[in-house]
């Protein structure tokens, strides 16, 4: 059984950071897409950042430069570093996994198996 749990949310003024948390219980080998995904106000999920269990990351353009995932295997925790935020980026956030490999179409949310609850995240 599978959970995931976020930490780190909180409100920010625009340029401003944060670093949010993801935490893996139960047995996750096999599940190599480690990824962020946020829901804007009236909008659909979208992915912002994959790292595979090879370390690569990607991202969307929306993010690129600003948004970096990281992630620490032993303790089954992966991160987002978001840096110069923007109104935009406000939102909930949740941590997910995906199983075998990370599609490149971050709007493909049905990719991911597993969710956090999401953790809110306000630009002002």
């Amino acid at each position: 059984h599978v959970q995931l749990v976020e930490s780190g949310g909180g409100s920010v003024q625009a340029g401003g950071s944060l670093r949010l948390s993801c935490v893996a219980s139960g047995y996750i080998n096999g599940l190599n897409c480690m990824a962020w995904v946020r829901q804007a106000p009236g909008k659909e999920r979208e992915g912002v950042a994959h790292i595979n269990t090879e370390g690569r990351t990607t991202y969307p353009d929306s993010v690129k430069g600003r948004f970096t995932i990281s992630r620490d295997t032993n303790s089954k925790s992966w991160f987002l570093e978001m840096d110069n935020l923007e109104p935009e980026d406000t939102g909930m956030y949740h941590c997910a996994l995906a199983p075998v490999y990370c599609r490149t179409d971050f709007r493909d949310v049905g990719q991911y198996d597993y969710w956090g609850q999401g953790t809110q995240v306000t630009v002002s």
